[in-house]
């Protein structure tokens, strides 16, 4: 039986401005809001506020950290992120299979087993 799809890869849950942004600091890099801006500018018709907004947002979800850098003008945030994307991926990964187990309790396990071995037979 077909049920209901569930999309569990990062762009499901993060819009399309939050995926180029993490597309840019992926890498491992630590960079400034106007840093990010310049690299999406010639792809995409952005703002720097909108970058500023989405790294915000970005950090209140718990994908990227910030630490502040003082200048020149001020402070300036400098982001980074917390994981890889496999890492992100595993996680989201993790949280949609916890929701279910937390939501139907054993016979979410009990159909993760069954779909399991399913696999293995086809191989």
């Amino acid at each position: 039986m077909k049920g209901i799809k569930f999309n569990t890869d990062f762009e499901s849950v993060l819009s399309p401005l939050e995926q180029d942004v993490l597309k840019v600091l992926w890498p491992g890099r630590e960079m400034k809001v106007r840093g990010i801006y310049e690299q999406l500018k010639p792809e995409r018709k952005v703002a720097l506020s909108s970058v500023a907004v989405i790294l915000d947002r970005l950090f209140s979800k718990g994908v990227v950290d910030r630490r502040i850098e003082t200048g020149r003008g001020g402070i300036r945030y400098v982001y980074f992120p917390l994981h890889d994307r496999k890492q992100f991926e595993r996680s989201l990964i993790e949280s949609t299979v916890d929701g279910l187990i937390d939501k139907f309790g054993s016979s979410a396990v009990s159909y993760f087993s069954e779909r399991f071995a399913d696999r293995r037979k086809r191989g």
